[in-house]
């Protein structure tokens, strides 16, 4: 055995000369990560072609993982295949070691900013549900990706750039997605119909957009969306910064995880409820009577949804989109006795933490009450990986939980639903590393009728005793969001150049006390808490 290569993760069983484990973990992706975490404890290794992988299971070993120093794991080289659906230079290809903090500067997704994207995606929802008749049958993946292509673009590129695309764009989305093969690990470029597949979407995508660019400067027309600001980015000799093409990678990485994770969500999340009927009836009361005054949706009313919110997580929580996240290791690892060396990968598996019985018991049921009020499983913020942990944590999932409560608070106040297929039809394909509801996956609808109104009991968070109490900040989960500025702007504010919160005091006088709260409770990443003497 090599020097290099002595007291590393046991290798599970099972690996081909060349290959290793790659063809099993293409067929099944979640059982071969499962075989690791159950034949190899803590962490252990999985051979991808010409990757060695060393995977971390338990909420111990996901926390080592993720308050690992940047210095140590480097995310944009784990995922060197994401290089042809991104493009040359950007996001995953990009030189800049300032990525994560460009993409937090991306003032759309701040809580200032998101205030005002409620009413939008509700109105886009509107749309939507206007188009479909007094009953009928729909995919709901179709619909979920052409409706989350228009909410997200208008929120995180802008008005005038939704309003010149079609649904024509989720669809080409739809092959993005498809070219993530596991073969992409071997190489990005083999000659295989879903890589040709998508290398035609991206270059249909730059064609797009390069005649929405073009049709603008036609027309004299200068907008202030995201494209038309890049567009309008010139160096000293007059000659645009960035081609047509960059402007698509940096539009395909902006919509590209949110889009795909948003509309897979919300097609599993409407299954579940369908699959759990009293879950169902709970969130349609809780909407009937947040919206019975005749109120419009709001952020602040959105807030204030938590058997929703319940049953999105909880739908995550079975369902991730991602079921795989990795860094490169560029310094030795160690953990649990065993060594990393630089040049491997380390990852955790959402899809095998988010099962594991000793965090959620009876792991494989849909129970949306785990994650309501002060359940000890709404805290496990490293065994819950489906927007990933630390410092690293998807810094849209505030956004998407937000995008989702929006179109439910229309789509179930609006129709009733009932699954088209057998229960156990509706299944992942997991043949892809980005993760995705098989089609068809039907359900049928029908517009409601009025309902009565009855009481539904608030579900809070079960605040702290009174007492004298202190705020704490986790300072490597926080994000700078800025939720907790808005909600109490004279104990919080954020740094807008380190993006992390600033407490103006650690002592909460009693009359700040209920806003306080709220901040934490709000708090996207959960690296706020509050304690009382």
């Amino acid at each position: 055995m090599k020097q290099e290569e002595t007291n590393t993760p046991p290798v599970l069983s099972g690996a081909w000369p060349f290959l290793g484990h790659l063809l099993a973990f293409r067929q099944a992706p979640i059982a071969t990560m499962q075989r690791v975490s159950d034949s190899c404890g803590e962490i252990g290794t999985m051979i991808l072609g010409p990757q060695k992988v060393a995977l971390l299971s338990g909420e111990k070993a996901h926390e080592a993982f993720f308050r690992a120093p940047d210095e140590q794991f480097d995310q944009a080289q784990a995922y060197p295949f994401m290089k042809p659906i991104f493009g040359a230079g950007v996001v995953f290809d990009a030189e800049n070691p300032e990525q994560r903090r460009q993409a937090m500067k991306n003032q759309a997704l701040r809580d200032t900013q998101m205030r005002g994207h409620a009413e939008g995606i509700a109105a886009e929802t509107e749309k939507m549900c206007a188009r479909l008749g007094s009953e009928g049958e729909i995919d709901l993946l179709s619909f979920f990706s052409e409706l989350t292509i228009y909410t997200s673009t208008a929120c995180l590129i802008g008005r005038e750039f939704r309003d010149e695309i079609t649904g024509e764009f989720a669809e080409l989305f739809h092959e993005l997605e498809r070219g993530t093969d596991t073969l992409a690990y071997v190489s990005p470029y083999l000659p295989l119909s879903s890589f040709r597949r998508r290398d035609r979407a991206r270059a249909a995508l730059v064609a797009r957009i390069e005649a929405i660019i073009e049709g603008r400067r036609r027309e004299g027309r200068r907008t202030k969306d995201l494209v038309g600001v890049l567009t309008s980015l010139v160096d000293e000799a007059g000659v645009s910064r960035y081609s047509a093409d960059q402007i698509t990678g940096m539009f395909i990485s902006l919509m590209f995880a949110g889009h795909h994770t948003t509309s897979g969500t919300a097609a599993w999340t409407l299954i579940e409820l369908l699959r759990n009927p009293e879950t169902q009836a709970s969130v349609n009361d809780e909407l009937d009577t947040l919206f019975s005054n005749g109120g419009e949706v709001s952020y602040h009313a959105l807030r204030e949804i938590p058997v929703l919110e319940a049953s999105i997580t909880e739908a995550l929580r079975l369902h991730p989109p991602l079921i795989l996240l990795m860094r490169k290791v560029t310094e030795e690892f160690q953990y649990g006795g065993f060594r990393v060396p630089a040049g491997w990968n380390a990852a955790v598996s959402p899809a095998v933490s988010n099962r594991m019985a000793s965090s959620f018991p009876e792991p494989d049921r849909f129970d949306a009450s785990r994650h309501l009020g002060s359940s000890p499983q709404s805290r496990r913020i490293f065994s819950y990986l489906s927007f990933g942990g630390g410092r690293h944590r998807c810094v849209g999932a505030a956004f998407a939980l937000m995008q989702l409560k929006a179109i439910f608070s229309v789509l179930l106040r609006e129709f009733e639903f009932e699954l088209a297929q057998p229960s156990e039809h509706y299944q992942n394909d997991e043949t892809r590393m980005v993760v995705q509801i098989q089609q068809p996956c039907r359900v049928r609808y029908r517009r409601r009728v009025a309902r009565d109104v009855r009481d539904v009991a608030s579900v809070g968070s079960g605040g702290e005793a009174a007492g004298a109490a202190r705020i704490h900040v986790d300072r490597d989960l926080c994000q700078g969001h800025g939720v907790c500025a808005s909600e109490c702007p004279e104990l919080f504010a954020v740094d807008p150049e380190e993006l992390k919160v600033v407490l103006r005091s650690e002592e909460v006088p009693e009359e700040l006390r209920e806003r306080a709260e709220r901040a934490v409770r709000y708090c996207p990443t959960r690296a706020l808490s509050i304690t009382s003497d």
